[in-house]
């Protein structure tokens, strides 16, 4: 029997949505949701206790037995704790199910447990959660059965923002207001607000269960720390948009069934460049939802992969030698009533506020390219930016040629007189169809580039929150939109305004637009000769939240103060350490466990074939044997001594304070003896044999899913 799954019935059947409220909700109860979900009215916990009661009666339905505060603490994964819906026992030893609008509206988890980066002292242990109503309640079913998970915010006992979803709403508050004023100054009177809008894309990659539990590596860090190369990589270019194999196909089915469930609108699925590797991408949504889903696809992902018999690694860089993987931010301004702020229309040189809008963001990056590199600042995202289809460590943006003329034309004369239209593809084959291609062609290696009618920031690591990008791109805009409408307001003549104000931010942010070729080594060159900031590292990166000019712009517009700028570079120099620690520490237990002993195994098999051919016959010809236990011998000692020196490295770690000095610490000196570690007993694995080599090789996981 052909099993078929029929979308539309499946969509959204396990969300408390709008269509859900207005069935279940009395009138007056619904509407005055609304107002608070749409125009951040305050709700009265008389309302809130019908909602909770209709949610918690409808959750039932759908067989949770436990509800939870769902929210994103700075771990980089989502938190909760589940409560029961029963009460105290009766007299006659019954109970009874509730669920208040206190419930619903207020959680405490407990706060000095999760990352504050001394914002919370231990003691200081009281925190609350409190209810996102922009971002509708779900059931989630698994093993424990049926939990209504509640998106909520998460702040401090102080009300410091301990969380991504917080100051992510903040921004979005902020970009609205600055961008209605925009649109007011061109007429518009009809839009009543504007929303960030993003689409993730999502890459990953999967590999078998059995052998990635033969890897300590991969189970303590999400990454290979050794591996050679196959064969054969990703040179073929044949995985890419290749054939899905049917064991992925399955698990994508399942995939994408749990994701529409839940409301995540999963629409694009194909193989990624690498082998083993794999995308999925969904349809755009306003950004607090956009990221809430984000966590949940990645926790599917997840999921899935383990009914299946495998492992899903969402690391930025789980092989070395091959694509790593990442999230593609597809970001743009779309008001209330359909209108994308972003959308140049078929002549963007007659498009005036497109223009504005189009210069702001380039006035808006250019000023801020440093946070906008920090917001994608990750451990992993430093083993792949720069590489392999990633874009590089240096902030620009592509235009593309339409718009980089329509720039052109404004610097040189102050006017844009023409843009250039798309032409009809000649293919050569009279039985293809004519159509029109774009004006403009797309750039793989920009991180920031400009794709019809939005901007794409791809630098954004595979595991991280879309929430801290999406932050810094509400908020540099907001800055900027501001600026832009405060000149124009006080203007005299507002045509003429507006002309020379778009003329002079693409003057004078022309260094920020870059259309060739990321991956060339001149280009670091030049984007240092633009005073561009060139920071590599995730380390390098970290500085930019605390700068005067950071703390200014953040506590303008509210969304930060300086102690929660403080807070999470603390947090984020305390990560990189951590992990790079992990890392380094997991190199060593395998070195000493494994490799090293692996090794011995095989020399000494070497050195008995030797012994025992002399004994045959002294002339017989033992070169080959004696060639390649000298070999491995030599790259043994080379490996116990950087492995000692890795370990000396890691003892003398804790001398240093925690923070910057450590995260620095970790990053010059403990990273370069991983790496030095790496290279012999990579050369090793090319010559022991595969029998005595004591885990699956990277041919074994990339290429046997």
């Amino acid at each position: 029997m052909e099993d078929y799954t029929n979308v539309k019935e499946i969509f959204g059947c396990d969300v408390f949505n709008d269509s859900v409220m207005q069935d279940r909700l009395p009138k007056k109860v619904y509407r005055e949701l609304k107002k608070t979900i749409e125009d951040g009215k305050e709700l009265s916990m008389e309302i809130a206790d019908v909602v909770a009661h209709e949610m918690k009666e409808w959750a039932i339905e759908k067989g949770a037995t436990h509800y939870c505060h769902w929210f994103q603490p700075l771990t980089g994964v989502t938190a909760e704790k589940h409560d029961a819906f029963v009460t105290a026992p009766k007299e006659d030893g019954k109970v009874l199910l509730s669920f208040s609008g206190k419930e619903l509206i207020k959680g405490e988890p407990d706060a000095s447990s999760f990352p504050s980066g001394g914002l919370r002292a231990t003691f200081e242990a009281r925190g609350y959660t409190t209810w996102d109503c922009t971002s509708p309640a779900f059931v989630r079913h698994d093993a424990a059965g049926g939990i209504l998970c509640i998106p909520t915010a998460f702040c401090s006992y102080t009300g410091e923002a301990l969380d991504q979803k917080t100051p992510l709403l903040r921004s979005m508050e902020a970009v609205n207001t600055q961008a209605l004023r925009l649109i007011r100054l061109f007429g518009n009177t009809t839009s009543k607000k504007v929303t960030p809008s993003v689409g993730a894309e999502q890459e990953y990659f999967l590999v078998d269960k059995q052998k990635w539990l033969q890897r300590k590596d991969l189970i303590y860090t999400g990454r290979t720390l050794f591996g050679a190369m196959p064969p054969k990589g990703q040179e073929m270019d044949d995985h890419y948009f290749g054939t899905i194999r049917q064991r992925i196909s399955a698990y994508m089915k399942e995939v994408n069934e749990e994701c529409w469930k839940l409301g995540v609108t999963a629409k694009t699925q194909h193989n990624e460049v690498a082998p083993a590797q794999h995308e999925l991408a969904p349809i755009y949504a306003p950004v607090n939802i956009a990221a809430d889903h984000n966590q949940i696809m990645m926790r599917i992902l997840k999921k899935v992969a383990s009914r299946h018999g495998m492992r899903c690694l969402l690391h930025e860089k789980p092989f070395a030698g091959v694509n790593g993987s990442g999230k593609h931010n597809n970001w743009s301004l779309t008001t209330d009533d359909g209108i994308n702020l972003l959308e140049p229309g078929k002549t963007p040189h007659e498009n005036i506020q497109f223009l504005l809008v189009l210069t702001c963001i380039l006035k808006a990056v250019d000023e801020h390219a440093d946070l906008l590199r920090e917001s994608a600042a990750d451990v992993g995202n430093d083993e792949r930016l720069g590489g392999n289809e990633a874009p590089p460590a240096v902030i620009s943006v592509f235009l593309g040629e339409q718009l980089q003329d329509v720039l052109e034309q404004l610097i040189s004369t102050g006017t844009a007189t023409h843009s250039k239209t798309g032409e009809i593809l000649d293919t050569g084959v009279k039985t293809l169809p004519d159509f029109m291609k774009d004006a403009t062609d797309r750039n793989r290696t920009s991180p920031f580039a400009f794709t019809g009618n939005k901007f794409e920031f791809r630098m954004v690591g595979s595991r991280d929150s879309i929430s801290e990008c999406n932050v810094v791109l509400n908020t540099i805009a907001a800055e900027v939109f501001r600026d832009a409408c405060d000149r124009l307001e006080a203007a005299d003549d507002f045509d003429t305004a507006v002309h020379d104000l778009i003329k002079e931010y693409a003057i004078q942010h022309q260094r920020i637009v870059f259309n060739g070729n990321g991956y060339a080594p001149e280009w670091e060159a030049e984007a240092k000769r633009r005073g561009l900031p060139i920071l590599p590292s995730m380390v390098d990166a970290i500085p930019a939240l605390t700068t005067d000019k950071a703390v200014k712009l953040f506590e303008s517009f509210n969304v930060f103060t300086r102690a929660e700028l403080e807070s999470r570079a603390e947090i984020q120099y305390e990560g990189y350490a951590k992990a790079i620690n992990i890392e380094a520490k997991t190199m060593i237990d395998i070195a000493t466990k494994q490799i090293i002993p692996a090794v011995i195994r095989y020399t000494t098999v070497l050195a008995e074939s030797i012994n025992s051919v002399k004994a045959v016959s002294a002339s017989l010809d033992v070169s080959v044997q004696t060639s390649l236990l000298e070999n491995a011998s030599a790259l043994l000692a080379q490996t116990k001594a950087a492995m000692d020196a890795l370990s000396e490295l890691v003892a003398e770690a804790d001398a240093h304070e925690e923070g910057r000095d450590r995260a620095v610490f970790f990053r010059e000196c403990v990273v370069p003896a991983m790496k030095a570690l790496r290279k012999p007993v990579d050369e090793l694995e090319m010559i022991v044999d595969k029998d005595m080599w004591p885990m699956p090789s990277y041919g074994d996981l990339i290429f046997e899913v």
